[in-house]
């Protein structure tokens, strides 16, 4: 940075690491890790005592205790988020700041192009992509054979919803909870004229975009390490996202004039069969891949982890119940993303990672259970509040859990060395 005054210098390097720090915020990256990373960048540009705070929707950054200090706003608006292929591209231009191949304007250009990224599919491709998924998550739900074709149905129609107000702030902030009264109005209307039996889960599909498990489970791991203010704001905006979109159903359920006992109790009646999950998880893999706009090659390593998530939580809902279950997927498939990224064709972590949230659904069960509550309070009991609670928590202890065995691993043969060295 010789070639230009220290003060510009300076302050070109504050903007790349708030950009930064934004886009890993979008990308969702918990407080510790988006930290951790930026501490390393500025270091790496000459600024080792940077001291920054990290919040789920600001960050502030100053280079030394007497230094200015900038801050960066993070709205995290419905439609904010980064796609998997933007995620890929962002962790990739990460990784070289962290080592200091990339000056900062030439990251800040990079962060243009990244931001300006047109999705891999065009909208004909990304609808019958969201039609496929919530089809795959209904078939991991174990649905009735009429649910799967409700399922597909309720999901063209939020697709089409979403796709419409794609790019309009205002709408998309009421899309989740107008789709989900739209189709359980849709959907208890065939429960009255005996089209369909009542349940919640080709609902719950079809709103799986919405669904703020992700969210919910890394609140979970911020407050287990320590982050209080980001980790309780988290936890609190994904409860909210979940309570709207039962208030939606519920809604829905009123507006198709049917009582809330008869409709909100979830079924498990007529199943299709143990094959159908095993199914569902494939297709919702592949049509997330798409949806999702994830890089080229990524599919491969995105189903690995879908499937090391969904056998763990199948071991782990045999030795040791249902409930506790998502710590086995979360413990399966942390070290596997964490290893994948680093191979040399391995997509970054974070894009393997959010699918299989998804897939260990603890916003889809959160929401069966936190409707029951909302729409059937006379007859909700207490586990329909504990199963969703501790199903998050269970998912985001097998997460670090996880992570430490990773590290673990990776750092043996450094201390082993370390060891043998001392002997001698």
């Amino acid at each position: 940075m010789s070639d230009i005054p220290d003060d510009a210098a300076d302050r070109q390097l504050h903007a790349f690491v708030l950009e930064l720090g934004r886009a890993l915020a979008l990308a969702g990256a918990a407080v510790s890790e988006t930290q951790d990373r930026l501490r390393r960048i500025a270091a790496a540009n000459g600024a080792e005592d940077a001291r920054i705070v990290v919040l789920p929707t600001a960050l502030l950054i100053a280079f030394g205790r007497a230094g200015w200090t900038t801050i960066e706003s993070v709205p995290q608006v419905a439609g904010s988020a980064l796609r998997l292929d933007q995620i890929s591209a962002l962790y990739g231009l990460v990784k070289d700041a962290e080592r200091g191949d990339v000056h900062p304007a030439e990251g800040l250009r990079r962060m243009e192009e990244i931001r300006a990224m047109e999705p891999r599919h065009g909208a004909l491709v990304t609808l019958i992509a969201y039609i496929v998924m919530t089809v795959g998550l209904c078939l991991v739900l174990q649905p009735t054979p009429d649910d799967v074709a409700m399922a597909g149905g309720f999901g063209a129609l939020v697709g089409l919803l979403i796709l419409a107000t794609r790019g309009h702030e205002t709408l998309t902030v009421i899309v989740p909870i107008l789709s989900a009264t739209v189709i359980s109005a849709l959907a208890f209307q065939a429960v009255k004229h005996g089209i369909a039996d009542p349940g919640l889960r080709s609902l719950i599909a079809a709103l799986v975009i919405f669904l703020p498990g992700g969210a919910l489970t890394t609140a979970t791991v911020e407050l287990a390490s320590g982050e209080m203010v980001a980790g309780s704001s988290r936890l609190v905006y994904g409860t909210l996202q979940m309570l709207l979109l039962a208030l939606g159903i519920a809604a829905g359920a009123g507006l198709a004039g049917l009582p809330s006992e008869e409709v909100l109790q979830d079924s498990h009646s007529n199943l299709l069969g143990d094959w159908a999950p095993w199914l569902g998880v494939i297709v919702f893999g592949v049509a997330a891949s798409a949806y999702f706009s994830a890089p080229p090659r990524a599919l491969r390593w995105l189903l690995t982890v879908l499937l090391a998530a969904w056998i763990g939580q199948l071991i782990g809902a045999e030795l040791f119940g249902a409930g506790v279950s998502g710590f086995f997927g979360a413990l399966a498939m942390t070290p596997l993303a964490l290893a994948i990224a680093r191979l040399r064709s391995g997509p970054p972590s974070q894009v393997t990672f959010l699918p299989a949230f998804w897939l260990l659904v603890p916003g889809a069960i959160g929401l069966i259970g936190a409707t029951e509550i909302v729409g059937d309070p006379a007859n909700a009991g207490l586990t329909d509040l504990v199963e969703p609670l501790t199903s998050v928590v269970a998912i985001a202890l097998g997460v670090l859990v996880g992570v430490w065995i990773y590290n673990s691993v990776t750092a043996a043969p450094t201390e082993l060395r370390r060891l043998v060295s001392s002997d001698r």
